[in-house]
């Protein structure tokens, strides 16, 4: 199979690792792609439009592409797979209309009220509302507000606080931007994000996985696209992922179908899991970053294989998954300044391991490894337990240079120590 991957994140580094890795595979090609795919890929670093269908079709065309695995929620929700479809490739990821699961919060909580699904009270909020009206909306709300602008943010558009004045500042803001708001009830609970390869009515779940989203240690700090992530869950009811797939991924799957917008591609639902157990804080409509480089690091099913039955309907066929034993963890390494304004140009030094997995990196004029973005990295660990996993990724981190880099030091630390229940 020659396959092309769409995007140039450590989520698209990780896809593009697991599928080299498949036998079925001949030629792998990454659009745009990063320097650490440039050993097992061919890259189109001159292809970044990424949610531009003419410029993925053309290239789709120029590689003679088997199966197109599109990475980012950009291209989703532009259509992108939509125009690969009509050109006859087969694609891993969803339709536009499809999409709207991620693209509008809105959506999705129709989707979920329709199959009867749990998950927070919302009000949305539309620009040109009126001070009176904004501010009886958070009344209904509250002592924790949660503000979600309703669009796509790349993970950094929601704002959790106890204090309203914080809250109305991030409705102001997403509002003056010309977005939509959704005002949530406080779920709480631990947090899960599970993956679902769905195709039609057809779910199969990934590993359980739990991300950091708080910038620093100990859950503090603005939130992120994420910090570090670890699979699978140890705290989790042994019958916890069933539990989510049939109260959660199967009746949405459906109720697309009912819809006339089947899914086909990777359902990622991120839940808090309560008194009640699971509910739905969002959802998304690809591999989630930083999770999928922690789940992939596991599996030992062929993946190029696996998602090409899912792009050409064929995923009820397949047999079951197979794991590695043991646990993987990913931790960010972050840019000087991130999440606000990161700084790029910054010389990195001891990121050439296995382990690593780039994002916002690029070489200098000199030819050195320098940030080029907020998340420059990501540290993979693998162990027999997740304290081995911990201790085999922070070994590695402790040997990568960056001036003003930052990264979290107790990525899982919170289940490896028994202090998380439900």
């Amino acid at each position: 199979m020659r396959i092309l991957v769409i995007g140039s994140g450590a989520r698209e580094h990780a896809l593009a690792l697991g599928i080299a890795k498949d036998p079925a595979v001949t030629e792998l090609h990454v659009a745009p792609g990063n320097v650490g795919m440039e050993q097992i890929a061919t890259c189109h670093p001159d292809a970044k439009k990424v949610d531009c269908p003419d410029t993925m079709v053309a290239l789709a065309k120029n590689i003679n592409a088997d199966l197109v695995v599109i990475g980012p929620e950009i291209p989703l929700v532009a259509g992108v797979a939509d125009a690969l479809r009509a050109e006859g490739f087969a694609v891993f990821g969803p339709n536009k209309d499809a999409a709207r699961i991620e693209g509008s919060k809105a959506f999705a909580k129709d989707i979920m009220a329709a199959a009867g699904v749990n998950t927070a009270r919302a009000q949305q909020i539309i620009p040109g509302a009126t001070d009176d009206e904004i501010e009886a909306a958070l009344d209904n709300f509250g002592p924790t507000f949660v503000v979600k602008d309703d669009g796509l943010a790349a993970g950094k558009g929601v704002v959790v606080s106890p204090d309203r004045t914080v809250a109305r500042a991030h409705v102001d803001a997403v509002l003056a931007a010309g977005n939509p708001v959704l005002l949530e009830s406080f779920l709480d609970g631990p947090e899960v994000s599970l993956f679902c390869l769905v195709d039609g009515e057809t779910v199969i779940p990934l590993l359980p996985a739990q991300d950091h989203k708080r910038v620093r240690d100990n859950d503090e700090g603005p939130n992120t696209g994420g910090m570090g992530a670890y699979c699978p869950l140890p705290w989790l009811p042994e019958n916890g992922v069933q539990r989510i797939v049939d109260e959660v991924c199967v009746p949405v799957a459906k109720e697309m179908v009912a819809r006339g917008c089947s899914y086909s591609g990777l359902l990622y639902a991120g839940l808090a899991w309560g008194e009640q157990g699971p509910a739905v804080v969002e959802f998304n409509c690809r591999f989630g970053d930083p999770e999928t480089q922690a789940v992939l690091a596991l599996l030992k099913t062929p993946l190029a294989t696996l998602l090409n039955a899912v792009a050409t309907g064929t995923l009820a066929d397949q047999p079951a998954l197979e794991w590695e034993e043991g646990y993987a963890l990913t931790v960010v390494l972050a840019a000087h300044n991130y999440p606000d304004t990161p700084r790029a140009g910054d010389v990195i030094t001891g990121a050439e391991h296995e382990a690593v997995r780039h994002a916002g990196t690029a070489r200098n004029d000199a030819g050195e490894l320098v940030s080029a973005g907020g998340r420059v990295l990501n540290v993979v660990g693998v162990g027999a337990t997740l304290a081995q996993a911990r201790e085999q990724a922070y070994a590695v981190l402790e040997t990568i240079s960056l001036d003003g880099g930052h990264y979290r030091s107790d990525i899982a630390l919170p289940a490896v120590e028994g202090r998380i229940s439900i």
